[in-house]
C-alpha cells in the first residue's frame, strides 16, 4: 500500500515539474545581459583585473555594451559588442594592435575562440573586410554552435567571422542589424534565432540601462513590461532607398529636439522631419554641425577640443533638465546626467556633452538609447519605442500576432528630478540613483536655457502604473511547489 501511495504521489510529482518545464520552454524567447564596458564585477573575473579603466572619450570606446556567447564543442565564453548599427558577428580582435594598456588589456579580458579545440567548428569558405566608424576587421568565415550564457538556447552551425587581422577594435562585434538577403547573403544572429526556433519573430526589446546601472538586457523575441513606462509606440523603418546614406538600417524619422532646462523654459531646436538611425555601437549622438552647436552653447560650451568634443561643467549632473527627442507619438527625455559624459583620471574628472557635430547622417547612440525603451522590429519592418524606466521584471513573448500598440509598461513615469532607473510603481526596482559632485572642468560659462535656477520643469510622458507579475516569480513559485509534494511523498512514504 505503502509503495503505491508513493508511486502515486512520485508520478503527480514528475507530471507537475514536467508541465512547469514545458511551459518556461514554450515561451519563445531568450533574455541576456547587456554589460557595461566597465562593469568590473564581471570583466574582472572573467580576466584581467587590471582590465576596465577609464579610457579617452570617443564611440566605441568610452561607453560600449557587451553581451557574452558560448561558441563551440565544448564552449567558449566570449564578450562580444551589440551592435544595432551592423550586420555581421566577428570574433578575436589583434590586441597587440592597439595602442593605450587600457585598451589592451580590456580586449584581453573580452575572451578568445579558438576553433581547433571545437568539435563542430567547421571552417567556410570566404573572407571580406568589415569597416566602422572606428576601426577594420579582416575575417575568416567559419560555422560552429553559439550558446547564449545563462540559458538553454543554442543555435547548430552559425556562421560567423573569425578576425584575421584588425586596426583599432578592442572587442569583437555582434551585429543585430538586418540580414539574409538584405545586407548579407547568409543567415546572420538575429535570421538564425527565428529559423532554428528560439523565437518566434525576428524582433527583439532593448534596455541598455542608465550610466549608473551598468548592465541592461536585450530580450530576443520577447519584451519586458519593467523596463519602460506609457505605451509602445511604433514608428516605421525607413525603406533604404529612402535613407540618408540609402543603407538597410534602423532608419525611423524623428520630428523634433528641444531642451527643456530646469527653470522649464521650453527651447525648440528642431521642429522639421529629421532620418535618424539607431546605433547601440555607438557611444555619442552624431547631430549635424549647426544643431551640435546651438545645444552645445546651451550647456554652456565655447568651443570643441582637438577631438571634436564640448567640453561642459561636471556641475549639469546634478541639475534636472532633459534633452528631449520627439518622435511620432513618444517623446524621449533623457536627462542631463545621462547627455554629460564624465572621464575620470587620477587628478580630476573632465566632462564633455554626448554629442558631436556630424554633417553626414544623424545618428542616435548610446547617450541618447540608454533612455529609450527600443523594439527593433524586423518581422514588421517597425521601432516600437517608449521611455526607458527600470522598476523591476516581466517578461512577455513576441508572437507574430502580438499587437505592440496594445503593450503598456508596468512604471510610472520619472519626473524631471528622478533618475529614469528609478519609479514608484509597486514593482521592485534595483537600481539606484545616480549622483554626481562637482569638479575640475573646463568650458565656458553656461548659457540661461542651460543651467538656470532649479524651479518648475516638465514630466516625462505619463503611463500607467499596474502591478507585475514577474515569469521569474511563476518559476520560483512552480519549484517551491514541486519542492512541497516532494517533502509529502517522503513523509507519507515513512508514515505509512
Amino acid at each position: 500500500m505503502a509503495a503505491r501511495l508513493f508511486l502515486l504521489l512520485d508520478l503527480i510529482i514528475g507530471a507537475y515539474c514536467q508541465v512547469s518545464t514545458i511551459e518556461r520552454r514554450n515561451s519563445r524567447y531568450v533574455k541576456l545581459p547587456v554589460v557595461h564596458s566597465t562593469n568590473k564585477d564581471v570583466f574582472s573575473d572573467f580576466g584581467d583585473k587590471r582590465a576596465i579603466t577609464t579610457v579617452p572619450l570617443a564611440n566605441r570606446s568610452d561607453v560600449a555594451y557587451y553581451a557574452s556567447l558560448d561558441i563551440g564543442t565544448p564552449p567558449q565564453q566570449v564578450f562580444v559588442q551589440l551592435d544595432t548599427g551592423s550586420f555581421e558577428l566577428w570574433v578575436n580582435p589583434d590586441c597587440s594592435d592597439l595602442a593605450g594598456s587600457a585598451d589592451v588589456r580590456f580586449c584581453q579580458a573580452v575572451g578568445h575562440y579558438d576553433s581547433s579545440s571545437s568539435s563542430t567548428a567547421t571552417q567556410l569558405a570566404g573572407s571580406k573586410t568589415l569597416r566602422y566608424g572606428i576601426g577594420t576587421a579582416k575575417i575568416q568565415y567559419f560555422s560552429d554552435d553559439i550558446g547564449l550564457t545563462g540559458t538553454d538556447a543554442k543555435l547548430k552551425g552559425v556562421q560567423f567571422g573569425v578576425a584575421t587581422e584588425t586596426d583599432d577594435e578592442f572587442a569583437g562585434i555582434l551585429g543585430i542589424g538586418h540580414g539574409i538577403n538584405v545586407t548579407t547573403r547568409y543567415k546572420n544572429f538575429v535570421d538564425e534565432l527565428a529559423d532554428q526556433g528560439v523565437t518566434d519573430t525576428k524582433a527583439f526589446s532593448l534596455a541598455l540601462g542608465g550610466k549608473e546601472e551598468q548592465e541592461g538586457v536585450i530580450i530576443f523575441g520577447g519584451i519586458d513590461t519593467g523596463k519602460f513606462t506609457g505605451t509602445l509606440k511604433t514608428l516605421p523603418i525607413l525603406p533604404a532607398a529612402e535613407s540618408p546614406d540609402g543603407v538597410p538600417r534602423y532608419w525611423v524619422n524623428m520630428s523634433s529636439l528641444s531642451l527643456t532646462p530646469p527653470s522649464g523654459a521650453k527651447k525648440d531646436y528642431v521642429n522639421e522631419t529629421m532620418a535618424v538611425f539607431l546605433d547601440s555601437g555607438a557611444t555619442l549622438t552624431l547631430l549635424p554641425t549647426d544643431l551640435a552647436n546651438s545645444i552645445a552653447a546651451d550647456f554652456g560650451a565655447e568651443a570643441t577640443d582637438a577631438n571634436g568634443l564640448y567640453p561642459v561643467d561636471c556641475s549639469l549632473n546634478d541639475l534636472p533638465g532633459t534633452l528631449d527627442f520627439a518622435f511620432d507619438g513618444v517623446t524621449i527625455k533623457v536627462p542631463y546626467n545621462e547627455v554629460v559624459r564624465e572621464v575620470r583620471n587620477a587628478f580630476f574628472t573632465q566632462c564633455y556633452l554626448g554629442i558631436m557635430a556630424s554633417d553626414d547622417f544623424v545618428l542616435l547612440g548610446d547617450t541618447m538609447l540608454r533612455s529609450a525603451y527600443a523594439v527593433f522590429d524586423q518581422t514588421n519592418n517597425a521601432i516600437h519605442m517608449a521611455q526607458y524606466v527600470n522598476c523591476g521584471t516581466n517578461e512577455i513573448e513576441i508572437t507574430k500576432e502580438t499587437d505592440m500598440s496594445t503593450i503598456k509598461g508596468d512604471c510610472d513615469a520619472p519626473t524631471s528630478k528622478t533618475s529614469s532607473t528609478e519609479s514608484t510603481s509597486s514593482s521592485s526596482s534595483s537600481s539606484s540613483s545616480p549622483s554626481s559632485s562637482p569638479s575640475k572642468t573646463s568650458g565656458g560659462n553656461t548659457a540661461a536655457t542651460g543651467i538656470s535656477t532649479p524651479g518648475a520643469s516638465t514630466t516625462a510622458q505619463a503611463g500607467d502604473s499596474a502591478a507585475t507579475t514577474p515569469d521569474s516569480s511563476s518559476s520560483r513559485r512552480r519549484v517551491e511547489w514541486c519542492l512541497g509534494l516532494v517533502a509529502v511523498a517522503f513523509w507519507a512514504a515513512i508514515v505509512i
